[in-house]
């Protein structure tokens, strides 16, 4: 019975991977850069093609009953509440002599406490004389109704105060009554009752004078309401400025895009679950990564591109050709992401061999449609997977094919005994990676390592498998494989496990 050691640590990989995540988001750049592109274009088109509408601004102070210092900012409220209503709308349409219904001008203006007890009015129109206009009538029109129900409110408080100052100087007179109506006596009760009459009267003597003096403040505070009550800034129009406005769009624009595209980048990384570190490529495979290399470009590799790059390439073909040097079988290199980069490697590759001895490459690739070119001047041989029958077994071969959807798997034993897998980072995902170990696995082709292509140059995860022994077999490990490999019977072939991390399972 076999264990399986890679199933401890997927086992204990969380949900959801931050560093993958952000890895992912920030390889698709592209993406969330356009959209922000986008959204800076559209807010600065917007601006130009719908430029707002012309305003008019009037601040008005205003005078409460109840105000206090330590005012929340409450009454203002109420007075902004007040302003955004039918009947003020309808009063200063009436003012206006507008056909307009003050439902639709409630749209048109909107009211902002300052401070508790500043108020600024905002109103649009068709012109910058019609929103002033506007302006100054919403401003009397709030004026008005504020100052009618302050007058009322005080003008019922007073009426309230008189109303029970007259009931108590009836009770007065009625005490008054029954002390004009006793005599003085030498009788203690009488004397006692008499004295709380003469207490009554004067209480409430004292309670109709408070009362007079609370109506007369009642009725002394609607005039410093009515004349606290004013506008202090006259309307006046709102000049816009088009750069200004241009900036504050397009800026609009640009962030709005930018979080959708965000947003959208990360979706779309946790839909796909598409692995773009080397640590998880390397479990998913079941195989270490090799070597890094960035996409190889359409055109030959030129003097003033990055020394880097090349330095990468170089390295990559020395470790390639030492590889294919040590392996006693032929090698194949299987892309998937990477044809072009694939195609690239292979032919340097064969030329750094070539001058061993003769080199053939077979080409399995159909997106690049090279087999038919045959023997180009200074390089190495290249034939069509058909055609690999015909070359003799002495000629040191190298095949080229591909391990994406829709690949033949049987016919990836006849490009090579063991492969290099050029796998594009954040390509295929993870189902698909486990498939590709599984089918290797099943065809008994031992994976030497993996070709990182274009990886993330901040990623500093570990792509090496300490115990990938069973899929990246290397130097005397790999001999000895192969050796014991061929003296079995094919029942005992098919014993030998490697190990997929999927599951806890183990393709065989």
């Amino acid at each position: 019975m076999t264990t399986d050691t890679t199933s401890e640590p997927s086992a204990a990989a969380p949900l959801l991977n931050l560093h993958a995540l952000v890895v992912s988001v920030r390889r698709r750049r592209r993406l969330w850069c356009t959209l922000a592109l986008v959204g800076l274009l559209l807010g600065g088109a917007l601006a130009v093609l719908r430029p707002p509408a012309p305003a008019a601004t009037a601040k008005v102070l205003v005078a409460h009953q109840d105000d206090q210092p330590n005012d929340t900012g409450t009454l203002i409220r109420t007075d902004v509440e007040v302003l955004q209503t039918t009947r003020i709308a309808d009063k200063a349409l009436k003012a206006l002599k507008s056909p307009m219904k003050p439902e639709d001008f409630l749209r048109e203006y909107r009211g902002t406490g300052v401070t508790n007890n500043l108020l600024q009015i905002d109103v649009t129109g068709d012109s910058d004389a019609q929103a002033v206009a506007r302006a100054q009538a919403l401003a009397d029109a709030f004026i008005a109704d504020h100052v009618r129900r302050m007058q009322e409110a005080a003008k019922a408080e007073s009426k309230a105060l008189r109303d029970q100052r007259d009931r108590m100087r009836k009770e007065l007179a009625r005490v008054n009554e029954s002390i004009g109506g006793r005599t003085t006596g030498s009788d203690p009760e009488s004397s006692a009752t008499l004295e709380s009459l003469f207490a009554r009267r004067a209480e409430l003597t004292s309670r109709i004078a408070d009362f007079d003096q609370r109506a007369e403040d009642a009725r002394m505070g609607t005039p410093r309401i009515v004349s606290g009550t004013q506008i202090v800034d006259d309307p006046r129009a709102v000049h816009n400025s088009l750069p200004l406005a241009l900036a504050t769009q397009a800026g609009i624009g640009f962030a709005l895009g930018l979080v959708i595209g965000l947003a959208v980048a990360a979706i779309g990384s946790v839909v796909a679950d598409r692995p773009v570190l080397r640590r998880e490529i390397a479990a998913n495979l079941g195989a270490s990564v090799i070597a890094e290399l960035r996409p190889v470009p359409r055109r030959p590799i030129r003097l003033w591109q990055l020394r880097r790059t090349r330095a990468a390439h170089e390295r990559l073909i020395s470790t390639l050709a030492r590889t294919v040097r040590d392996a006693s079988e032929s090698v194949s290199l299987l892309e998937l992401g990477s044809a072009h980069s694939t195609s690239v490697i292979a032919l340097d590759l064969a030329k750094a061999l070539s001058e061993e001895g003769p080199v053939v490459i077979i080409d399995d690739l159909p997106a690049l449609q090279r087999a038919g070119r045959g023997q180009e001047p200074g390089g190495p041989a290249v034939v069509s997977a058909d055609r690999a029958a015909t070359v003799p077994h002495q000629m040191r071969r190298i095949g080229v094919g591909s391990v994406a959807p829709g690949t033949a798997w049987t016919g990836l034993q006849d490009l090579g005994s063991q492969t290099v897998l050029v796998v594009r980072a954040g390509h295929g995902s993870t189902a698909w990676l486990h498939t590709v170990a599984r089918q290797l696995a099943d065809l008994l082709i031992p994976v030497i390592g993996v070709v990182l292509v274009d990886p993330d140059p901040r990623d500093r995860t570990d792509g090496t498998l300490w115990d990938g022994r069973h899929t990246a077999l290397r130097g005397h490990s790999e001999r000895l494989a192969r050796q014991n490999a061929a003296g079995r019977q094919p029942s005992e072939r098919q014993s030998r496990a490697v190990r997929v991390p999927d599951s806890d399972q183990e393709a065989r």
